[in-house]
């Protein structure tokens, strides 16, 4: 099975901040666990580089545009070291190759289905979103996402038909083939749909775009709207445009086709992109998953409202990846908001990382060293625990609920350290009459630390790792017991 995974591409005007890391180290939960299960998965991310807000951004700073860009973007590549992402791509919309020309086909195939046409234009339009709001999305006068007063804006565009697809899409969401999670935001975008769907600008006048991004095929005075630009990049990376052997084999054929993205772009995503999808006589999304914001003292995390944490690279470089990691799926449910703090997330990592599966896999290691010379007996028996993890976290996974998949691994943990403290080793190891029974209790303990270092690698790549190093020179050849782990420790580790 292929397994074609994205995150949104992000604004590059300011730093990224841990919002956006929440959607990485979701996305790269999701890619490693199917490529340890078998799956050939390529995981996508990149930079949104065409927007009117970066151009406002470079002036503040005094900065030429594309090095402004080329420069804040490289703050979001960094983030993939810093989080020990296995990111398989990135795309840059400002100067990747691959990027002009499938955006351009993209807007040919709408053109073609007779879905682009000019139109004279008044509106309310919110330069951060990149969006036009009329006057009834408003709260109490402005953007209510970023809070701000739109600017009233009268030009003349190119807009796409997206009215005539009000019936496809219900049809496509309805019926599962395009899949929205949680399922209160597949409502949201029914209930969207059934309010009535109008026509969106699909290019703003290069002139007041200050002459930044794709032009208009055969219109040169007006530049692709900032977001038919970027959601094109989900098929432009793939060579769409470009290398068509790519892109049937991650776009076009068989497979997963899964977008992780902020309930603040919902409509973009949902609505917008299928429907551009639709036109162009191209396959659709098979799932999207919508994650809701961070918060710190209850107010949402943000690039324009100023981070009021620690970015996550200097986060990660502070405290560790896994620190950062493990705080971010273990708090973060699956629907609703979540309040950060630096604190929260020291106390998890303590808590659970080294005084629960650190501390584990130490004494573990340590009692076969001193009862056995290093070597792992035989004659145990699988916690219960161990034995229906995989299943746990799969199914969680399944259904984009990263706390539950994380409490399934933190569960073997957890009985691992109470069989521990129930059997009491040191006492059997002092009773000569007990060394059968201290065997199969060591036996028992390798081979469920060795399923948890395993289980864990997808959310704590770098952790597993050391687990996985302190646990195999202990005996070369891995317990009988732990076919599971012998599986997923080829995968996983190589």
């Amino acid at each position: 099975m292929h397994s074609y995974i994205t995150t949104t591409i992000p604004y590059v005007n300011a730093r990224p901040h841990i919002g956006f890391a929440l959607e990485l180290v979701q996305a790269d939960v999701l890619a490693r666990s199917r490529r340890a299960r078998g799956d050939k998965v390529r995981f996508q991310a990149g930079t949104d580089d065409n927007s009117l807000k970066n151009v406002l951004a470079a002036e503040a700073a005094g900065q030429e545009v594309q090095k402004f860009v080329t420069t804040n973007g490289l703050a979001f590549l960094e983030l993939g070291p810093a989080l020990t992402l296995s990111v398989d791509d990135v795309i840059r919309t400002s100067s990747d190759p691959r990027h002009r020309p499938g955006v351009e086909k993209l807007w040919r195939a709408c053109a073609d289905s007779g879905d682009l046409y000019l139109k004279q234009y008044e509106g309310l339009y919110c330069t951060g979103c990149e969006q036009f709001y009329s006057p009834a999305e408003l709260l109490d006068g402005r953007c209510p996402e970023h809070l701000a007063e739109p600017e009233r804006v009268a030009e003349e565009n190119w807009f796409f038909r997206l009215s005539r697809y009000e019936d496809q899409l219900r049809s496509a969401i309805s019926s599962g083939r395009l899949r929205i999670e949680p399922a209160g935001r597949r409502n949201e975008v029914l209930a969207l749909i059934d309010a009535g769907l109008e026509d969106f600008s699909a290019s703003r006048p290069a002139a007041r775009a200050r002459g930044w991004g794709l032009p208009v095929p055969g219109d040169p005075s007006q530049v692709i709207y900032v977001w038919w630009d970027a959601l094109g990049n989900y098929i432009t990376a793939l060579g769409y445009g470009s290398d068509p052997a790519e892109y049937q084999r991650w776009w076009a054929g068989d497979g997963r086709r899964l977008h992780l993205l902020g309930k603040g772009v919902l409509r973009f995503h949902a609505v917008y992109w299928p429907a551009m999808l639709l036109s162009a006589g191209l396959p659709l999304p098979t799932g999207i998953f919508v994650h809701d914001y961070l918060t710190a003292g209850g107010r949402k995390i943000s690039k324009s409202a100023g981070a009021t944490v620690p970015g996550p690279a200097e986060l990660a470089a502070t405290y560790g990846a896994d620190a950062v990691r493990w705080w971010l799926l273990r708090e973060v449910p699956r629907a609703g908001d979540a309040d950060f703090t630096v604190e929260r997330m020291i106390a998890r990592a303590d808590d659970e990382l080294a005084n629960g599966i650190g501390n584990l896999v130490n004494r573990v290691v340590a009692m076969i060293h001193r009862y056995r010379d290093g070597r792992v007996p035989g004659g145990g028996q699988p916690l219960t625990s161990y034995r229906d993890v995989a299943g746990r976290v799969d199914a969680a996974l399944a259904g984009f609920d990263f706390r539950a998949a994380t409490e399934a691994v933190w569960t073997v943990a957890g009985q691992a350290n109470r069989y521990v403290n129930e059997v009491r080793p040191w006492e059997l190891a002092r009773r000569p009459d007990s060394a059968r029974q201290l065997d199969a209790v060591l036996h028992t303990l390798h081979a469920t630390c060795a399923v948890l270092a395993a289980e864990l690698a997808p959310f704590l790549p770098g952790a597993a790792a050391r687990l996985d190093a302190q646990l195999t020179p202990v005996d070369d050849v891995l317990p009988a017991a732990t076919p599971v782990f012998r599986r997923l420790r080829d995968n996983v580790f190589g």
